[in-house]
């Protein structure tokens, strides 16, 4: 009787389809406490909160087709997660830390991330088969926040002795920033095509080792600096996109 369910195939199926729903569950109890942390000034405790939701976000739809778990429900459920997770709590967490100095500017920095936000995963979701799959259309909001939280963590960690109004003002660019990114066109590439399950020669892995080590030697700072290239690597490819259709039509017009 107590090992019904390891015969059960049914209750064995519904056991992991909700193992991909458990990872998405976890990242939404990490956006909510990102929130409350910044709502007691804990604001780098709230930041990290940040990161680790994004980590288990990259998780859940990896599990979901290792698992042959995918799912409408899941697909759902995911994208409102990720509204909490990467729209509504990094927005939270840089107006509680900063923004709130500026007054009506700070708040209106905050919304336009957070519409931006709501905005990107809408037209994520509608165009699911239609655009390149290697390339995300726009800043992906996990990286969009984790943008914006770890300026928050770089800031706190190292006790930014700055002018406090220059703060505010760099972390009313960065939010504004992160959140017209995630309505652009710019190609920013999602990683999709690499699998999990396909062999790689050993070097990968000694590089992924150093990866971990160069960034467990300064987090804030590494992270920070990671996800700052990666914010701006969307343009560098949609400029040289449109320099090489220009050379090629100038090319068709010389032929």
């Amino acid at each position: 009787m107590p090992n019904l369910h390891l015969r059960d195939p049914e209750l064995r199926h519904r056991s992991i389809y909700l193992l991909p729903n458990a990872f998405t569950t976890a990242a939404l109890f990490a956006g909510f406490y990102a929130v409350v942390q910044a709502m007691n000034g804990r604001f780098e405790a709230a930041a990290i909160a940040i990161f680790v939701a994004m980590v288990l976000d990259g998780m859940d739809g990896r599990v979901a087709r290792l698992t042959n778990t995918q799912s409408s429900f899941g697909e759902q459920y995911d994208s409102l997660s990720d509204m909490t997770s990467f729209g509504v709590a990094p927005a939270l967490v840089m107006y509680e830390w900063m923004l709130q100095g500026l007054g009506r500017w700070g708040w209106l920095a905050a919304f336009v991330y957070v519409a931006g936000a709501a905005l990107r995963l809408a037209r994520f979701n509608t165009n699911l088969g239609v655009v390149d799959k290697r390339f995300f259309q726009g800043l992906p909001s996990p990286a969009a926040a984790a943008l914006v939280a770890g300026f928050v963590w770089l800031a706190v960690d190292n006790k930014l002795s700055v002018q406090e109004g220059l703060l505010a003002w760099a972390a009313f660019a960065i939010t504004l920033y992160a959140g017209i990114a995630m309505v652009s066109n710019a190609p920013f590439y999602s990683g999709k095509t690499f699998a999990l399950g396909r062999s790689v020669p050993f070097w990968t892995i000694l590089v992924v080792v150093a990866v971990f080590v160069f960034i467990s030697s300064d987090p804030p700072i590494v992270l920070f600096g990671l996800f700052v290239l990666y914010g701006l690597s969307g343009w560098v490819i949609w400029a040289w996109r449109w320099n090489k259709a220009r050379r090629l039509q100038q090319e068709r017009r010389e032929h």
